[in-house]
């Protein structure tokens, strides 16, 4: 490993040399399969040559201008995420971290808009929002806050699901906004209850809060709606996409419905990169894979037999917890921390995660075939089990 990269990641010792579909071979010429895809983002997998296709066209037209311009596909990928989502508007940047950044800079300046001179924002224990200083403070996890104090004011956190908290708190009248995961990724794989997101909505509503949905790993199709939030049938005031819209190349979004759509004005905000040509070049491309190979179908299709499966087959064990997910979203509680599984798994050529200590995350692309999930699910499982004997 180099001596001149900066140490902020334990990386495993692998490297790859290429991919093809739900597949990835090292180096030295190993095969693994893929259940991460680079922690949701290679949504069509690797090498499909639509995409392939599309981003050698692109390099060889147009990669950035600025926002000094018009971009004509920036403005296509905003009509079509609008059309998919029932949003209004749409603001494009480079990754997760700065469509929440974008996010909270939006709910202070509506807090401001109505007469908050410290506007607070409602966010939940265990809960991932990125690395800024902002969004590290909007994060629930004290191991990732630690040594960057002092963190950002203005937020007010809240346990998930819990509907006495969310009453108790609507009583503050410098909260502005609630900016929350439709599905806790990092804190464990942990959804909104259908009937807490309806209540967001109208304590939201009441209160005249933002309702703000942070889908940057559980967007774009990965629970085999486009939207996680779609599956309560809640319509937010903003949400926050990125990760997988554009299958590996650096894209975030910012979708804006009603007056939220229209509270930013010039100045406001801003990117250099954000919504460059080649970008929303790989996120046209991107949905329209999706739709064309069925891969909304295919994620709840494949994904509820893995979820399934993986119930069956690990759930009389004591030390399984919980088997949770939608679509390809999956996570396998233990009762004890199981980081290790992580570099026995890739003994195993099979690529997993390990978040919050005790959960198996597996993110695989939505391309997965069946076949490919009976072999992810005979790979896993006797690890597990050997893992919890030992």
């Amino acid at each position: 490993m180099s001596a001149h990269l900066m140490s902020t990641y334990n990386r495993l010792p692998v490297a790859f040399s290429h991919g093809q579909g739900a597949w990835l071979w090292d180096v030295d010429g190993r095969r693994y399969l893929d259940a991460l895809s680079g922690i949701a983002v290679n949504t069509v997998g690797h090498a499909h040559p639509r995409l392939v296709a599309a981003l050698r066209d692109q390099v060889g037209r147009l990669m950035h201008t600025s926002n000094l311009y018009r971009i004509p596909l920036q403005e296509q990928l905003a009509e079509r995420l609008c059309a998919l989502s029932g949003a209004d508007a749409a603001f494009f940047c480079n990754s997760g971290l700065e469509a929440n950044e974008a996010a909270i800079k939006l709910a202070r300046l509506h807090g401001h808009r109505r007469g908050v001179e410290r506007p607070r924002i409602v966010v939940f224990d265990d809960a991932f929002h990125g690395r800024s200083l902002a969004t590290l403070s909007a994060t629930g996890n004290p191991k990732v806050q630690k040594g960057f104090e002092p963190l950002v004011e203005g937020f007010v956190r809240l346990p998930l699901n819990d509907a006495d908290a969310l009453r108790a708190a609507s009583a503050d009248a410098d909260i502005v906004a609630v900016l929350v995961e439709a599905i806790q990724g990092e804190g464990g794989i942990r959804p909104v209850q259908a009937e807490y997101f309806r209540l967001l909505r109208r304590v939201c509503d009441e209160r005249g809060w933002l309702l703000i949905i942070d889908e940057v790993q559980c967007g774009t199709g990965r629970t085999g709606r486009w939207f996680a939030h779609q599956w309560a049938e809640v319509r937010p005031d903003a949400v926050a996409l990125a990760k997988g819209l554009a299958s590996g190349v650096p894209i975030g979004a910012l979708l804006g419905w009603g007056a939220a759509a229209a509270l930013f004005g010039p100045g406001q905000h801003g990117t250099t990169f954000g919504g460059n040509p080649l970008a929303c070049r790989a996120a046209l491309e991107t949905l329209a894979i999706v739709d064309d190979e069925g891969l909304l179908d295919n994620a709840r299709r494949v994904g509820g037999w893995m979820l399934e499966q993986l119930r069956q087959q690990l759930g009389a064990l004591s030390a399984v917890l919980d088997v949770r997910g939608s679509g390809l979203m999956l996570g396998i509680e233990l009762d004890r921390d199981c980081g290790a599984l992580v570099g026995q798994a890739l003994q195993a050529g099979l690529l997993i995660n390990v978040t919050h200590d005790r959960v198996v995350r597996l993110l695989p692309p939505l391309i997965l075939r069946q076949e490919e999930a009976e072999e992810l699910v005979a790979r896993l499982v006797p690890l597990i089990q050997r893992f919890v004997a030992a």
